[in-house]
């Protein structure tokens, strides 16, 4: 009895809703928007190398942040020769000090992650070459305490593994903030991934928008002798070859349009939302920018007027953007590389050799310089400068 039960239902006929609004509240119904996933390599070439703004975005901090001067002291003076600045000057035979650092500032902008390799350890035990990894390659390897003990590098089906247990670790991981992630760091590409998308989707159509003679779509409308707007199979057929051959495209912009007997040209005017839609693009361009950091006058984008000038906006993306990310750097950098030589060193940027900063710089040594009160050391200090040796 209670397989008929399910047979009889099953045979059932499928219940429909009879509505003449039904057809045109599915073809008016937009579809499910599509985000880009949030996975490194997918962000990286929807926002870097599909993205002009992200890419320049990019390119700017982590040139700007790997051109500026570093310095290394031992606590009382500067040191002029060094194992260590010679290694970061020329840390490997394929790329400069700063290259090697536009590559690390890169990565870690792309993915939230950087890393860096101390590789080719001489007898002394100190690393003969520095080599910026890739993120979306490195996979962190967690002990029971959830510490990294490992990292593992894929390439293809070889993978290479890191000890992070010994005495001085090969991998430098330095990794953005990230609120949900213990391990990996969270990128501002992917807090910027809306607005890519919506940047991107705008540049799109506006491609679409060239490529149809820069003119908005239109119907051609039918009436027949009867009164009737039917066309037959094959003169449909014909009408649509023709309007592709000979009217689209930016090669068929400005050529007119023979129509025959029973056959007339409806234009259609923009809607309000494509007459906006570039105003949507230099929104979504500006939030890109905001999300990196970058003040939008310096992307030239129209409509910014946040800095009176050119050059207190530069001052501003070297204070708020590009000298946090190079304090951090240097910091992990002290703390991880003279470990290889057995001694307490500091790696910090020269301040007085970025021209950005110069006119503040200036201001900070005139302050210092009339303050009396001040001992040298205390003025030195001030100023950033290793303390001196009293017996020089």
């Amino acid at each position: 009895m209670v397989l008929k039960l399910f047979q009889r239902a099953a045979s059932a006929p499928r219940e429909e809703k009879a509505s003449a609004a039904g057809p045109v509240i599915a073809f008016q119904s937009a579809g499910r928007p599509a985000w880009t996933p949030k996975d490194t390599a997918s962000l990286t070439r929807s926002g870097f190398m599909g993205n002009p703004i992200g890419f320049r975005c990019v390119k700017m901090i982590a040139e700007a942040a790997a051109a500026v001067p570093l310095r290394l002291s031992d606590g009382r003076s500067r040191l002029d020769e060094h194992p260590l600045l010679t290694l970061l000057s020329r840390p490997n035979p394929a790329q400069s000090g700063p290259s090697l650092l536009e590559s690390f500032f890169g990565q870690l902008l792309l993915s939230g992650d950087g890393y860096l390799e101390a590789a080719g350890q001489s007898i002394e035990g100190a690393p003969r070459e520095l080599h910026v990894l890739r993120s979306d390659r490195m996979r962190v390897v967690p002990g029971a305490d959830g510490w990294p003990v490992a990292y593992e590098y894929a390439v293809g089906a070889r993978k290479v593994r890191f000890d992070m247990t010994v005495e001085h670790p090969p991998i430098l991981h330095l990794k953005s903030f990230h609120p949900q992630n213990d391990h990996y760091g969270m990128s501002p590409i992917e807090a910027a991934g809306t607005a890519i998308d919506v940047h991107n989707a705008a540049s799109r159509w506006s491609k679409s928008l060239l490529d149809n003679a820069a003119r908005p779509s239109g119907a051609i409308v039918y009436k027949g002798s009867d009164g009737m707007g039917n066309l037959r199979p094959e003169q449909y057929a014909r009408l649509v070859e023709e309007i592709e051959s000979n009217h689209q495209g930016a090669r068929n912009a400005g050529r007119p349009m023979l129509l025959e007997g029973g056959l007339d040209w409806k234009p259609m005017g923009f809607s309000p939302s494509d007459m906006e839609f570039h105003k949507t693009k230099e929104a979504a361009a500006r939030d890109i920018a905001l999300a990196f950091g970058v003040p939008p006058m310096l992307l030239g984008l129209p409509g910014d007027n946040t800095y009176s000038n050119y050059q207190e906006a530069n001052r501003a993306f070297y204070r708020l953007t590009v000298l946090p990310l190079v304090n951090r750097t240097v910091a992990a950098l002290s703390a991880w590389l003279p470990g290889f030589w057995g001694e307490t060193l500091t790696v910090a940027p020269e301040l007085d050799a970025i021209p950005a900063l110069a006119i503040e710089r200036e201001a900070l040594w005139r302050r210092v310089a009339a303050a009396d009160f001040l001992t040298d050391e205390e003025k030195r200090e001030l100023l950033g400068l290793a303390r001196r040796d009293r017996t020089e």
